[in-house]
């Protein structure tokens, strides 16, 4: 199940105050009609009475002609909105008010998410994910193996496996992937397809660079956004190894990583730094943690950017 945090528990708040909205918009409504027509007001009167008689009859066991209560219903309201009509009106001005018929504005549907929940939740965990703009165009509709060959194609198809293996298991388990090796290889692009698939899934991400991620906690220690950080389903740092190292950074790094393990979330890193140099800029500890908690993974090849634009250029 995706885990709820911040930007996902003020959707019920949306939800909320959009019933409360749309209910005194229907007061409103009523009481201008009652006003203006006062036969839609005797009308609707008569309504709760049947409506209430009937209920009495099934509460006492009576005998209860369902058809004939349908057939009176029915008939006040087509006279209701006839008066409605002839007013200038529409006739289900005075029907209440949902954004969601499905829901009625509720988010739930006998316990389950509304698909109108579903889609508010996806389109939050987009605003706040930080790499919206990024996988639009770094995704699996876009993935090609074509720049690769030998060796480092080989690589690639693996991690190209394993991403999918992630994906296809995470609500079953949560693997965290490291992702090393030659600069423009694949890293980022391939931490994009695993996040716009767990996003569409209504999953929790959050991207980093290695550098942003280390300001926003060097910046605010007190980040108020540390927990939820902890808590999301999946956080991606790209680039881990472009920041300037020190004592926090090497604390940070630790105490981020071991909660994450802890709480069993998943996370990705992509930096240009083999395991050995990891453990020589951060510590023997961190690089375990890493060994244990991460499947390696080892990218290698040409620039394909630097490829791309040249390949753009000679076509131009």
């Amino acid at each position: 199940m995706p885990t709820d945090i911040s930007p996902l528990r003020t959707i019920a708040k949306e939800y909320e105050d959009l019933r409360l909205y749309n209910e005194q918009l229907s007061a409103a409504r009523q009481a201008r009609i009652f006003q203006e027509i006062p036969a839609c007001k005797a009308l609707h009167d008569q309504m709760i009475s049947v409506s209430m008689e009937h209920a009495m009859r099934n509460v006492y066991g009576e005998s209860s002609d369902e058809a004939e209560y349908h057939a009176r219903m029915q008939d006040i309201r087509l006279r209701k909105e006839k008066l409605l009509m002839d007013a200038g009106y529409p006739a289900d001005y005075l029907d209440p008010i949902y954004r969601c018929p499905i829901c009625q504005d509720k988010g739930y549907v006998n316990g389950e998410p509304c698909v109108c929940m579903k889609e508010r939740r996806i389109e939050a965990l987009y605003q706040q994910s930080g790499i919206r703009d990024f996988i639009q165009t770094n995704n699996f509709s876009t993935l090609s193996s074509r720049y690769y060959e030998g060796e480092d194609l080989m690589r690639f198809k693996k991690a190209v496996a394993c991403c999918h293996e992630m994906i296809d298991h995470f609500s079953e388990k949560k693997d965290s992937l490291l992702f090393y090796g030659t600069v423009g290889c694949g890293k980022s692009f391939l931490s994009g397809c695993v996040a716009k698939e767990l996003l569409d899934q209504g999953y929790s991400v959050l991207y980093f660079s290695g550098i942003a991620f280390f300001d926003k906690l060097h910046q605010n220690p007190l980040y108020s956004g540390v927990q939820d950080l902890y808590n999301y389903d999946l956080v991606i740092i790209d680039d881990l190894g472009a920041e300037m190292t020190n004592s926090f950074v090497t604390t940070a790094l630790f105490t981020f990583l071991n909660e994450r393990v802890l709480r069993q979330k998943a996370t990705i890193i992509s930096t240009n730094l083999n395991l050995s140099e990891i453990r020589d800029r951060y510590s023997d500890r961190i690089a375990s943690r890493i060994v244990e908690s991460f499947q390696i993974l080892r990218l290698s090849g040409p620039d394909i950017r630097i490829r791309k634009r040249l390949q753009a250029e000679s076509e131009d």
